[in-house]
């Protein structure tokens, strides 16, 4: 990332600056890796240590589904039906120690004075339906329709969605720095001509004044397996000014500038961003190869490491055939995955793809929750069948409803 400044700051870092009243604002230094990772300086209105009362609210608690064998998932999350609030609300669908993630859909806003701090890890939502604002202690991110939003551990934050609007996220929870890749940046971390997006594209948080109202606010803050109150008499929000690397920002994936080829480019043209372990790629609406022979269609690959999964936003993407929008597809390492039937020859002579994606690949196995097997479509291992073959297989299991791969 790189350095922006907002509000009020002393002329240099760690001197005085001075209130009103005389008395001092806080300096807090909110940063990553110790002292020698990215950072940035918040100034206060009140020392943000000023906590009156902690106490428990709940664990959490991530457990592997039992399942006996190694298969390709398909997870259809569309008629999951809203439920509590951004942080209560949430499904988790796959994990592993470097990454969680799943489906959210907000019935509601958190509860007023109620904000959320990840102690753990930084958090990814992807916006899949819903208009709001994620208002954050460096200031608020409207948000829409396409929208990542990247929030830095340690931000203090809470969402709220637009009245009558209807939310559906994926969220994404890691240990470790969401970022853009290293391959787009160059040695002073400006982002690269060839990149398929520039720092233009990455928007701040809105410069606002600092809340200096007075009541009870409350923390959830993450740390393992706990969320712990920490209740305050003054707003979290107080920040007069800041300035730094570390800051959370949004990114609507139709800022995406998709890099092309004369012959099919594989998924790493599409990254967004990087983590330890693991990648987040956008597929967006792009021309289709040149190559007077070219076959648009993706070639049959085998993850012989990693573990990819690719949630369907909108569109119709082109190698998947019976995948509904709003559902996971989940191909592990170790076994091949590739076009649907049909869907390689149906690809030449095409010009373009209008499909929407999101894809997180891991470098490590990922484990399934409960929750993602009680959604499951266990007939997905059997698609890449000529439909012939495949109808036996579907109707060995004609009790789970109607054929979930259409001709």
């Amino acid at each position: 990332m790189y350095y922006i400044q907002h509000g009020t700051v002393p002329r240099q870092r760690h001197t005085q600056l001075r209130q009103p009243d005389g008395s001092l604002y806080a300096e807090e230094l909110f940063g990553v890796e110790g002292f020698s990772g990215r950072s940035s300086l918040l100034y206060h209105l009140v020392p943000p240590t000023r906590t009156h009362k902690v106490e428990a609210v709940r664990r959490i608690k991530l457990e592997a589904a039992d399942e006996d064998v190694h298969r390709h998932h398909l997870t259809k999350t569309g008629d999951v039906p809203p439920k509590g609030d951004v942080i209560s609300g949430r499904i988790p669908l796959y994990f592993n120690s470097d990454v969680v993630f799943g489906i959210v859909r907000a019935a509601e806003a958190m509860p007023a004075g109620q904000f959320y701090r990840n102690g753990v890890a930084d958090e990814m939502l992807y916006v899949h339906e819903g208009t709001g604002v994620c208002d954050t202690i460096f200031g608020p991110l409207r948000y829409g329709p396409g929208d990542y939003l990247v929030l830095p551990i340690g931000t203090t934050w809470r969402l709220d969605p637009d009245a009558g609007s209807e939310q559906r996220m994926l969220y994404l929870e890691a240990p470790s720095e969401i970022e853009p890749p290293k391959r787009y940046r160059n040695d002073y971390g400006q982002l690269l001509e060839h990149s398929p997006y520039s720092q233009r594209d990455l928007h701040q948080p809105a410069d606002v004044a600092p809340k200096s109202d007075a009541g009870d606010f409350v923390i959830h803050v993450r740390s393992t397996d706990l969320i712990t109150a920490y209740h305050y008499r003054h707003h979290p929000f107080d920040v007069i000014g800041w300035d730094g690397y570390l800051w959370p920002f949004r990114f609507n994936i139709t800022d995406f500038q998709p890099i092309t080829g004369r012959v099919h480019q594989p998924p790493p043209v599409h990254q967004t961003f990087q983590a330890r372990n693991f990648v987040v790629c956008s597929f967006v609406p792009r021309k289709f190869d040149y190559h007077p022979l070219a076959i648009p269609a993706p070639y049959n690959h085998s993850n012989i490491n990693s573990d990819e999964v690719i949630y369907y936003v909108a569109g119709n993407f082109m190698s998947r055939r019976g995948v509904e929008i709003a559902s996971f597809t989940l191909h592990p390492a170790g076994i091949p995955h590739g076009p649907h039937p049909g869907s390689v020859e149906a690809s030449i002579g095409k010009e373009a793809t209008e499909e929407l994606a999101v894809m997180v690949d891991t470098f490590h196995p990922l484990k399934l929750t409960k929750a993602a097997l009680d959604l499951d479509d266990d007939r997905y291992p059997y698609s890449w069948l000529p439909p012939e073959d495949a109808e036996g297989h579907a109707s060995e299991l004609a009790e789970r409803g109607p054929e979930a791969f259409p001709d």
